[in-house]
C-alpha cells in the first residue's frame, strides 16, 4: 500500500504501523507524529495500523528565537 511521509509516497505492506513507517522514513527522534491531521501518541505508534492513503507527518523541534 502507499502512504504519504512528509508528502513523499513510500510503499509498505498492509496494515503497517506507525513504528514502521517511522523506520521507512528513517527519522531519528525527537519528532512528533500526526496522522491525517490527528497528533498520535508515542505509546500509540507501535499498534496503530496505517491504511493506504494516510498521510503521516514526522515533525522535529526546532530550536531559535
Amino acid at each position: 500500500m502507499n502512504i504519504h511521509i512528509n508528502q513523499r509516497v513510500f510503499d509498505l505492506h498492509d496494515a503497517a504501523t506507525v513504528t514502521e513507517a517511522i523506520a521507512a522514513f528513517g527519522a531519528k527522534p525527537p519528532f512528533a507524529v500526526a496522522l491525517n491531521g490527528q497528533f498520535v501518541a508515542r505509546g500509540e505508534h507501535a499498534t496503530r495500523t496505517l491504511a493506504a492513503g494516510d498521510k503521516l507527518d514526522i515533525v522535529s523541534p526546532v530550536a531559535g528565537g
